[in-house]
């Protein structure tokens, strides 16, 4: 079979750098060949690349792809398809799998469907039970001998991944993971007598990954035993490229049961390890969950490393084509880590550029502009221009009056009255107040209503007298006696309010993991429960 032209690798940009070596890339046809195969073997994602040249060559030199190589061509080819070029794997997965049946390759012809079937934009109940006869075919090839055991393994641990992605969907998400994790138990068991084989320990560092992240939620210790056993496996093999992202799980559970600095350790050394030209989406999360997890170190000082690393992860997230909400998100904390430095010009700046990529990319996560909003309201306030964060304060609690979660909205109310109140207009200060007020006591929080009732007061007296005051006092006198001794007091200024927002495209649900690596929670948000494909910034795509 003739080969076809390269460009049938070249579906988008490639994230990829072309490995070890690229300088002194041999020129001889064969040896590309033999380049490219050893990098299939070995899992290695500049696969997709050296497949490129190494077709380039051949048919420059009147040769041409076996199909057997060719399908191996077009895996690596669909597997380094990120971003934008995502949706161009499918098609070149299904092509591969006709590519190995020509070749007589039945078990990677399995392998290749699976993948195709799990590239679905939203895999649902029927991918899934696709995915479920894909397994058993490939059980059955593997009992005849006519698949290996990592074909077999890489068929179900798909299947598998797609359950996990379902999970929160279930009428009992609970049983539905304890079923998985039994299952992804028996997986490992059957593949773990085979792991001299490179191929295998990859296919047995991801299942132990996938089943670190079902157990997390509701067994943090037994979570990290998985993580650490992924983390051996993938070192076991040098396979470091595939590692992110259990590198990432197990950074957040560490983070969530307090071990920070050993997740920092862990982080650093995974940044350290991985080349600056590698993964670039993989790269920019490891430097977004850095920056988290020394923000969170207790008794830390504030210093430029944490807004160092997220001017790197916008850089990286920048270079993923197709990928805005990565990027967003990294702009997002950069903007918000230079304001808590008084940078404000600079954090301006970003976050003006979040909020266009936002427009741009018809982005309706309402997070993500309420987050970006407040925070330049924020600097409104800090560069001394308090009629501009008031207008800014306002725009964002009109848009989040409208949630679930009563509070954001009265808290983004009283910022808004106290910007109005430094800029010098006290009839609309007062009126804020009120409706911050309202809001509270809706919440059902009457110590907070107090306080925004004494804001009105005070605003109050300045426009309509001492009598007028006192009977707004009075007010603010009966609702704080209405409170209770559990009601939240006035937290520790602005930022703190700030920092309460909810976080943009989450919480992830029960079992989905976000882009920082964390997994668990409520999957609903403040206007009420999350569409699934909502719950995560990235799904996960492996490498298997």
């Amino acid at each position: 079979m003739s080969s076809r032209s390269p460009d049938e690798f070249r579906p988008g940009v490639s994230p990829y750098d072309r490995g070890p070596g690229r300088g002194e890339e041999p020129e001889d046809p064969q040896e590309l060949l033999r380049r490219a195969r050893r990098l299939t073997a070995d899992g290695h994602p500049a696969a997709g690349g050296a497949w490129e040249r190494a077709a380039t060559a051949l048919r420059r030199a009147g040769g041409s792809l076996t199909p057997g190589d060719h399908a191996d061509a077009l895996d690596a080819t669909a597997l380094a398809c990120r971003g934008r070029a995502r949706q161009a794997a499918a098609p070149l997965f299904s092509r591969a799998a006709e590519l190995h049946e020509r070749a007589g390759q039945h078990g990677k012809a399995l392998v290749s469907r699976a993948r195709a079937l799990l590239g679905a934009p939203e895999p649902g109940a029927t991918v899934c039970a696709g995915l479920g006869e894909l397994g058993e075919r490939a059980a059955a090839l593997h009992t005849a001998g006519r698949a290996t055991a990592a074909e077999t393994a890489t068929v179900l641990l798909l299947h598998c991944r797609a359950r996990a992605d379902l999970l929160d969907t279930g009428p009992d998400p609970v049983a539905e993971a304890a079923a998985l994790r039994a299952e992804l138990a028996r997986l490992i068991a059957f593949v773990a007598p085979h792991r001299a084989a490179p191929a295998v320990l990859g296919v047995l560092a991801e299942a132990r990954t996938l089943l670190g992240r079902v157990t997390a939620p509701d067994d943090p210790a037994a979570a990290l035993v998985q993580l650490r056993a992924a983390m051996a496996d993938h070192h076991a093999g040098d396979r470091r490229w595939p590692a992110a992202e259990s590198v990432l799980l197990l950074a957040g559970v560490l983070r969530a049961t307090g071990a920070r600095q050993e997740a920092a350790a862990l982080l650093r050394a995974a940044l350290d390890t991985t080349a600056p030209r590698g993964c670039r989406a993989d790269r920019a999360r490891l430097c977004l969950a850095l920056a988290r997890t020394l923000a969170g170190i207790p008794g830390r000082p504030a210093g430029d490393e944490e807004a160092s690393l997220l001017g790197e992860a916008v850089r990286h997230a920048d270079s993923v084509a197709g990928d805005g909400r990565l990027s967003v998100l990294a702009r997002l904390a950069l903007g918000i880590a230079r304001a808590e430095r008084g940078r404000w010009r600079q954090a301006s700046a970003v976050l003006r550029e979040a909020l266009s990529g936002l427009a741009e990319a018809g982005d309706g996560d309402e997070e993500a502009r309420v987050r970006a909003g407040a925070w330049l309201a924020f600097c409104a306030l800090g560069l001394g221009e308090p009629g501009r964060a008031a207008r800014e304060f306002a725009c964002v609690a009109a848009e989040v009056r409208r949630w679930d979660d009563l509070r954001h909205g009265a808290a983004l109310s009283e910022l808004t009255a106290r910007a109005l109140g430094a800029a010098g207009s006290p009839e609309k200060a007062a009126r804020a107040h009120e409706r911050a007020a309202d809001l509270w006591r809706s919440a059902d929080d009457h110590t907070a209503a107090a306080r925004s009732l004494r804001g009105r007061a005070r605003q109050v007296r300045k426009v309509w007298g001492a009598a007028a005051a006192e009977v707004v006092e009075a007010e603010a006198r009966r609702e704080a006696g209405r409170g209770r001794p559990g009601d939240a007091r006035e937290p520790d200024g602005a930022r703190a309010w700030l920092h309460g927002l909810p976080e943009p495209y989450g919480p992830p649900g029960r079992y989905q993991v976000d882009v920082y690596g964390e997994v668990g929670g409520t999957g609903t948000g403040p206007r009420g429960p999350r569409r699934r494909e909502e719950q995560s910034v990235t799904r996960v795509q492996g490498c298997v």
